[in-house]
């Protein structure tokens, strides 16, 4: 399906406002509360809205770190590959896994209160995951910018 304007409009929306009641939304987008509820209805069950969450400030929670950890595996196999993302999978610091094209097989961004807890991290979880020949750990220093929000 393609999107058109109002479908834009509707995603554009409901990305910055999740909690928008149905009655704002379609007066934000210029449209009857029951046609924005039937557009809404048709994103969701078509994929383009996946989930409604609530977003967390990490800092409130005490975690003022965000690493980002370059990893090469000894191959890419799929054996490899899937022992690695499974267990990667586990660790409840890790935010993102991404398999790259580059240098590194994968990238993680990890969230951590400290140095300390990095280290703890680094040492019970990621130091044990498979088929890890090299890890390289980056520590962000100011967060510049930061969103969910996907150009519609």
């Amino acid at each position: 399906m393609a999107l058109d304007a109002t479908d834009r409009r509707i995603l554009a929306v409901l990305q910055k406002r999740g909690r928008i009641s149905n009655a704002d939304l379609s007066e934000a987008v210029n449209l009857s509360p029951s046609a924005c509820h039937r557009r809404v209805q048709r994103l969701e069950a078509e994929g383009f809205i996946g989930a409604y969450v609530a977003l967390l400030t990490p800092r409130k929670l005490g975690m003022a770190s965000i690493i980002y950890v370059e990893i090469t595996l000894r191959g890419q196999t799929d054996d490899i590959l899937d022992a690695f993302e499974k267990a990667v999978a586990r660790i409840p610091n890790v935010q993102e896994c991404h398999l790259m094209a580059g240098t590194a097989d994968y990238i993680l961004k990890v969230v951590a209160e400290d140095t300390e807890d990095f280290a703890r991290i680094h040492r019970q979880h990621l130091s044990r995951l498979p088929g890890v020949t090299q890890m390289q750990s980056s520590f962000a220093l100011r967060t510049v910018i930061s969103t969910t929000a996907l150009p519609v």
